[in-house]
């Protein structure tokens, strides 16, 4: 039994190991294996909150760790991926360095949920996997579409600062967003699940639209995320 209270953790741990590979794969400017270390970092955060859910291995150290694992894998990872993408495209400058605000941002934004009561079945800002999803998904549209109309816009000087500056408000904001992790008192009937479904709906119909239309999925992502937003904003 104490063996099994360690799952929940071990899965957190898998997270933090996977955006410290993101982080080494951004330098090597492979955007896209730094993204699918992000899309695997983002399923380990899922599972090791239904891991503890399901064994009942709720623990101080596992909020904590997953925390650390958060801002390293959802803060740092998409700060130095929009950095370096910046980087491969302009000779320095001041307004390359904008996404790294990203990373303290996150550490605000994790720091305020683990003190905030409000924050058990919804979100006061923008998650921190949801803000990395759409800096990794863009970089690696930018990579294997480099010349998609995203990543036109990618390679204009303001337009990662200024996403990068939405972000980091967005984050730190009291806008209320709903979580995708399943808990008890949220099934059939309810407003937040109706939000769940509606999403998931979005997400599969974007993605057979690219399919269908032969553009890159990372679209899918980035359009599905962008929804979440927005919904929450005008709602």
């Amino acid at each position: 039994m104490k063996l099994v209270k360690h799952i929940p953790n071990t899965i957190t741990c898998l997270n933090l190991f996977f955006g410290i590979l993101g982080i080494i794969f951004c330098f090597s400017l492979r955007f896209d294996l730094s993204f699918y270390c992000m899309l695997a970092a983002v399923t380990c955060d899922f599972c090791d909150g239904l891991a503890a859910r399901t064994l009942g291995a709720y623990s101080d150290m596992g909020k904590e760790l997953d925390s650390l694992s958060d801002l390293v894998s959802f803060g740092v990872l998409p700060a130095l991926t929009l950095n370096r993408l910046m980087l491969s495209f302009f000779n320095g400058g001041v307004l390359c360095y904008v996404p790294l605000l990203i990373a303290i941002f996150a550490a605000l934004r994790l720091a305020k949920f683990n003190i905030d009561e409000e924050q058990h079945s919804s979100f006061r800002g923008l998650p921190t996997p949801a803000s990395a999803l759409l800096c990794g998904a863009l970089a690696y549209y930018t990579v294997v579409e480099p010349y998609g109309f995203l990543a036109d816009w990618a390679r204009g000087l303001a337009f990662i600062p200024a996403l990068s500056a939405i972000l980091c408000g967005l984050m730190v904001s009291r806008v209320e967003m709903f979580s995708l992790k399943f808990k008890k008192g949220q099934g059939p009937g309810t407003a937040i699940f109706a939000k769940r479904v509606f999403l998931l709906a979005f997400a599969a119909c974007a993605l057979i639209a690219c399919l269908l239309l032969g553009m890159n999925w990372s679209l899918a992502v980035i359009a599905t995320l962008t929804v979440y937003i927005l919904t929450a904003i005008i709602a």
